[in-house]
């Protein structure tokens, strides 16, 4: 079986570099509009601090920022990508090298929990799932905004396209795959919805 935390990881290190300057590189592209909807969505809720698994850059918390300070930590599989983040010298962010299944954090300990575009290159779903849980207060939020088809297109990609592909892709859901999981794993989905074209944004709170 390949390794796909590796394959990630070294995928996203050489992306680093020109990442948040490449408006036209898929991975880039997509992020932002990710970004873009759930810094919308959070404009006017009540929240003190946000954990954004896969964080990349930081580009979330450049919006964020903007709008409301607060409690900011990311944690990324790639050390290029969170040298870029610690880089921008965000206000009230921390940034660490880390995994989605194993975060080096407290129980019951944020208020929001994010993933953008990142949860399709995890080999354990399930597991990066009841993490996000875990450090989540009760009535937190879980928010995952992804790219991803379902039916024939999703085995496809599953089955023959991301076998052949080096860039850490292991498994696509659509909305209705990723609320399901949510559901499975103790989530009240509380907003299910295609943003733009496959990419789609998921929210479940914590019960």
């Amino acid at each position: 079986m390949k390794d796909y935390e590796k394959l990630s990881r070294q995928h996203f290190n050489k992306q680093a570099e020109a990442y948040d300057e490449n408006n036209t590189y898929m991975y880039s592209r997509n992020g932002k509009i990710s970004c873009k909807y759930i810094a919308d969505y959070l404009n006017d809720k009540n929240y003190n601090s946000v954990l954004d698994i896969g964080c990349g850059t930081g580009y979330l918390f450049e919006l964020l920022n903007s709008q409301k300070d607060g409690e900011y930590v990311g944690i990324d599989l790639a050390e290029n990508m969170i040298k870029k983040a610690k880089e921008k010298n965000i206000k009230n962010c921390i940034f660490l090298n880390g995994s989605a299944n194993n975060l080096p954090f407290e129980d019951e300990y944020f208020d929001i929990a994010v993933c953008s575009q990142s949860f399709h290159h995890y080999p354990y779903p399930n597991d990066a799932m009841k993490e996000a849980k875990r450090v989540l207060k009760k009535g937190g939020l879980y928010i995952i905004s992804d790219t991803g088809v379902g039916g024939i297109g999703a085995w496809i990609d599953n089955n023959f396209i991301f076998k052949f592909m080096n860039s850490g892709d292991y498994h696509t859901e659509n909305k209705n795959g990723i609320a399901r999981l949510m559901i499975k794993n103790g989530f009240e989905v509380i907003l299910k919805k295609q943003i733009e074209g496959y990419i789609y944004i998921v929210i479940g709170k914590k019960v």
